[in-house]
């Protein structure tokens, strides 16, 4: 007869807890949706300042022509860090910032970066015609920052006009994190 008593307690108990999470707070808006608190910075991810970066392009030479752009980091601190997923990439073009969306159908791995190894992303964009302020944008600085880090990179932007597929939205796509390197 003890296991009745004991799973009411614990009814009682999930009860009491359930109860406790959706509390009136006195605001009469029972319907608000609750807040949501940063999530805090990864410790194993990789920061800004433990990587070495260089940029590489495969510049498209006309308007309508694919191009790529590669960021190569490389670990420069003396621990192992983590990339998971995608950088989150913005183009400059004036006063105007527009993100770049993340490779459609693409699978992100978690990488292990040890000391002196690198990792790298693409992004690839179309070259937009020059001076159409309406189908492209005239990018003078790109700002990325790496997943779980917080903290942003910026490199010039010195391949021609980016397409855009709409107002805010650039002809470009950022691939996932890969091993770079042998």
């Amino acid at each position: 007869m003890r296991a009745l008593p004991i799973a009411v307690t614990a009814l009682a108990a999930a009860l009491t807890l359930t109860l406790t999470a959706c509390e009136d707070d006195g605001s009469g808006d029972g319907d608000k949706e609750p807040t949501k608190s940063a999530a805090p910075a990864d410790s194993t991810a990789c920061k800004a300042d433990q990587l070495g970066r260089q940029v590489a392009a495969n510049e498209a030479p006309a308007a309508g022509d694919t191009g790529n752009v590669s960021v190569t980091l490389t670990n420069r601190s003396g621990a192992d860090c983590t990339l998971e997923g995608f950088a989150g990439v913005d183009l400059y073009a004036g006063g105007t910032s527009r993100t770049v969306p993340a490779e459609e159908g693409a699978q992100p791995e978690k990488l292990t970066v040890k000391p002196d190894e690198t990792a790298s992303f693409t992004i690839t964009y179309v070259r937009g015609p020059a001076g159409d302020t309406e189908n492209s944008a005239a990018v003078k600085t790109v700002k990325f920052s790496l997943p779980g880090a917080g903290d942003d990179l910026s490199f010039a932007w010195e391949y021609g006009e980016v397409a855009l597929r709409s107002e805010s939205e650039p002809d470009a796509s950022v691939s996932p994190f890969q091993r770079a390197g042998d």
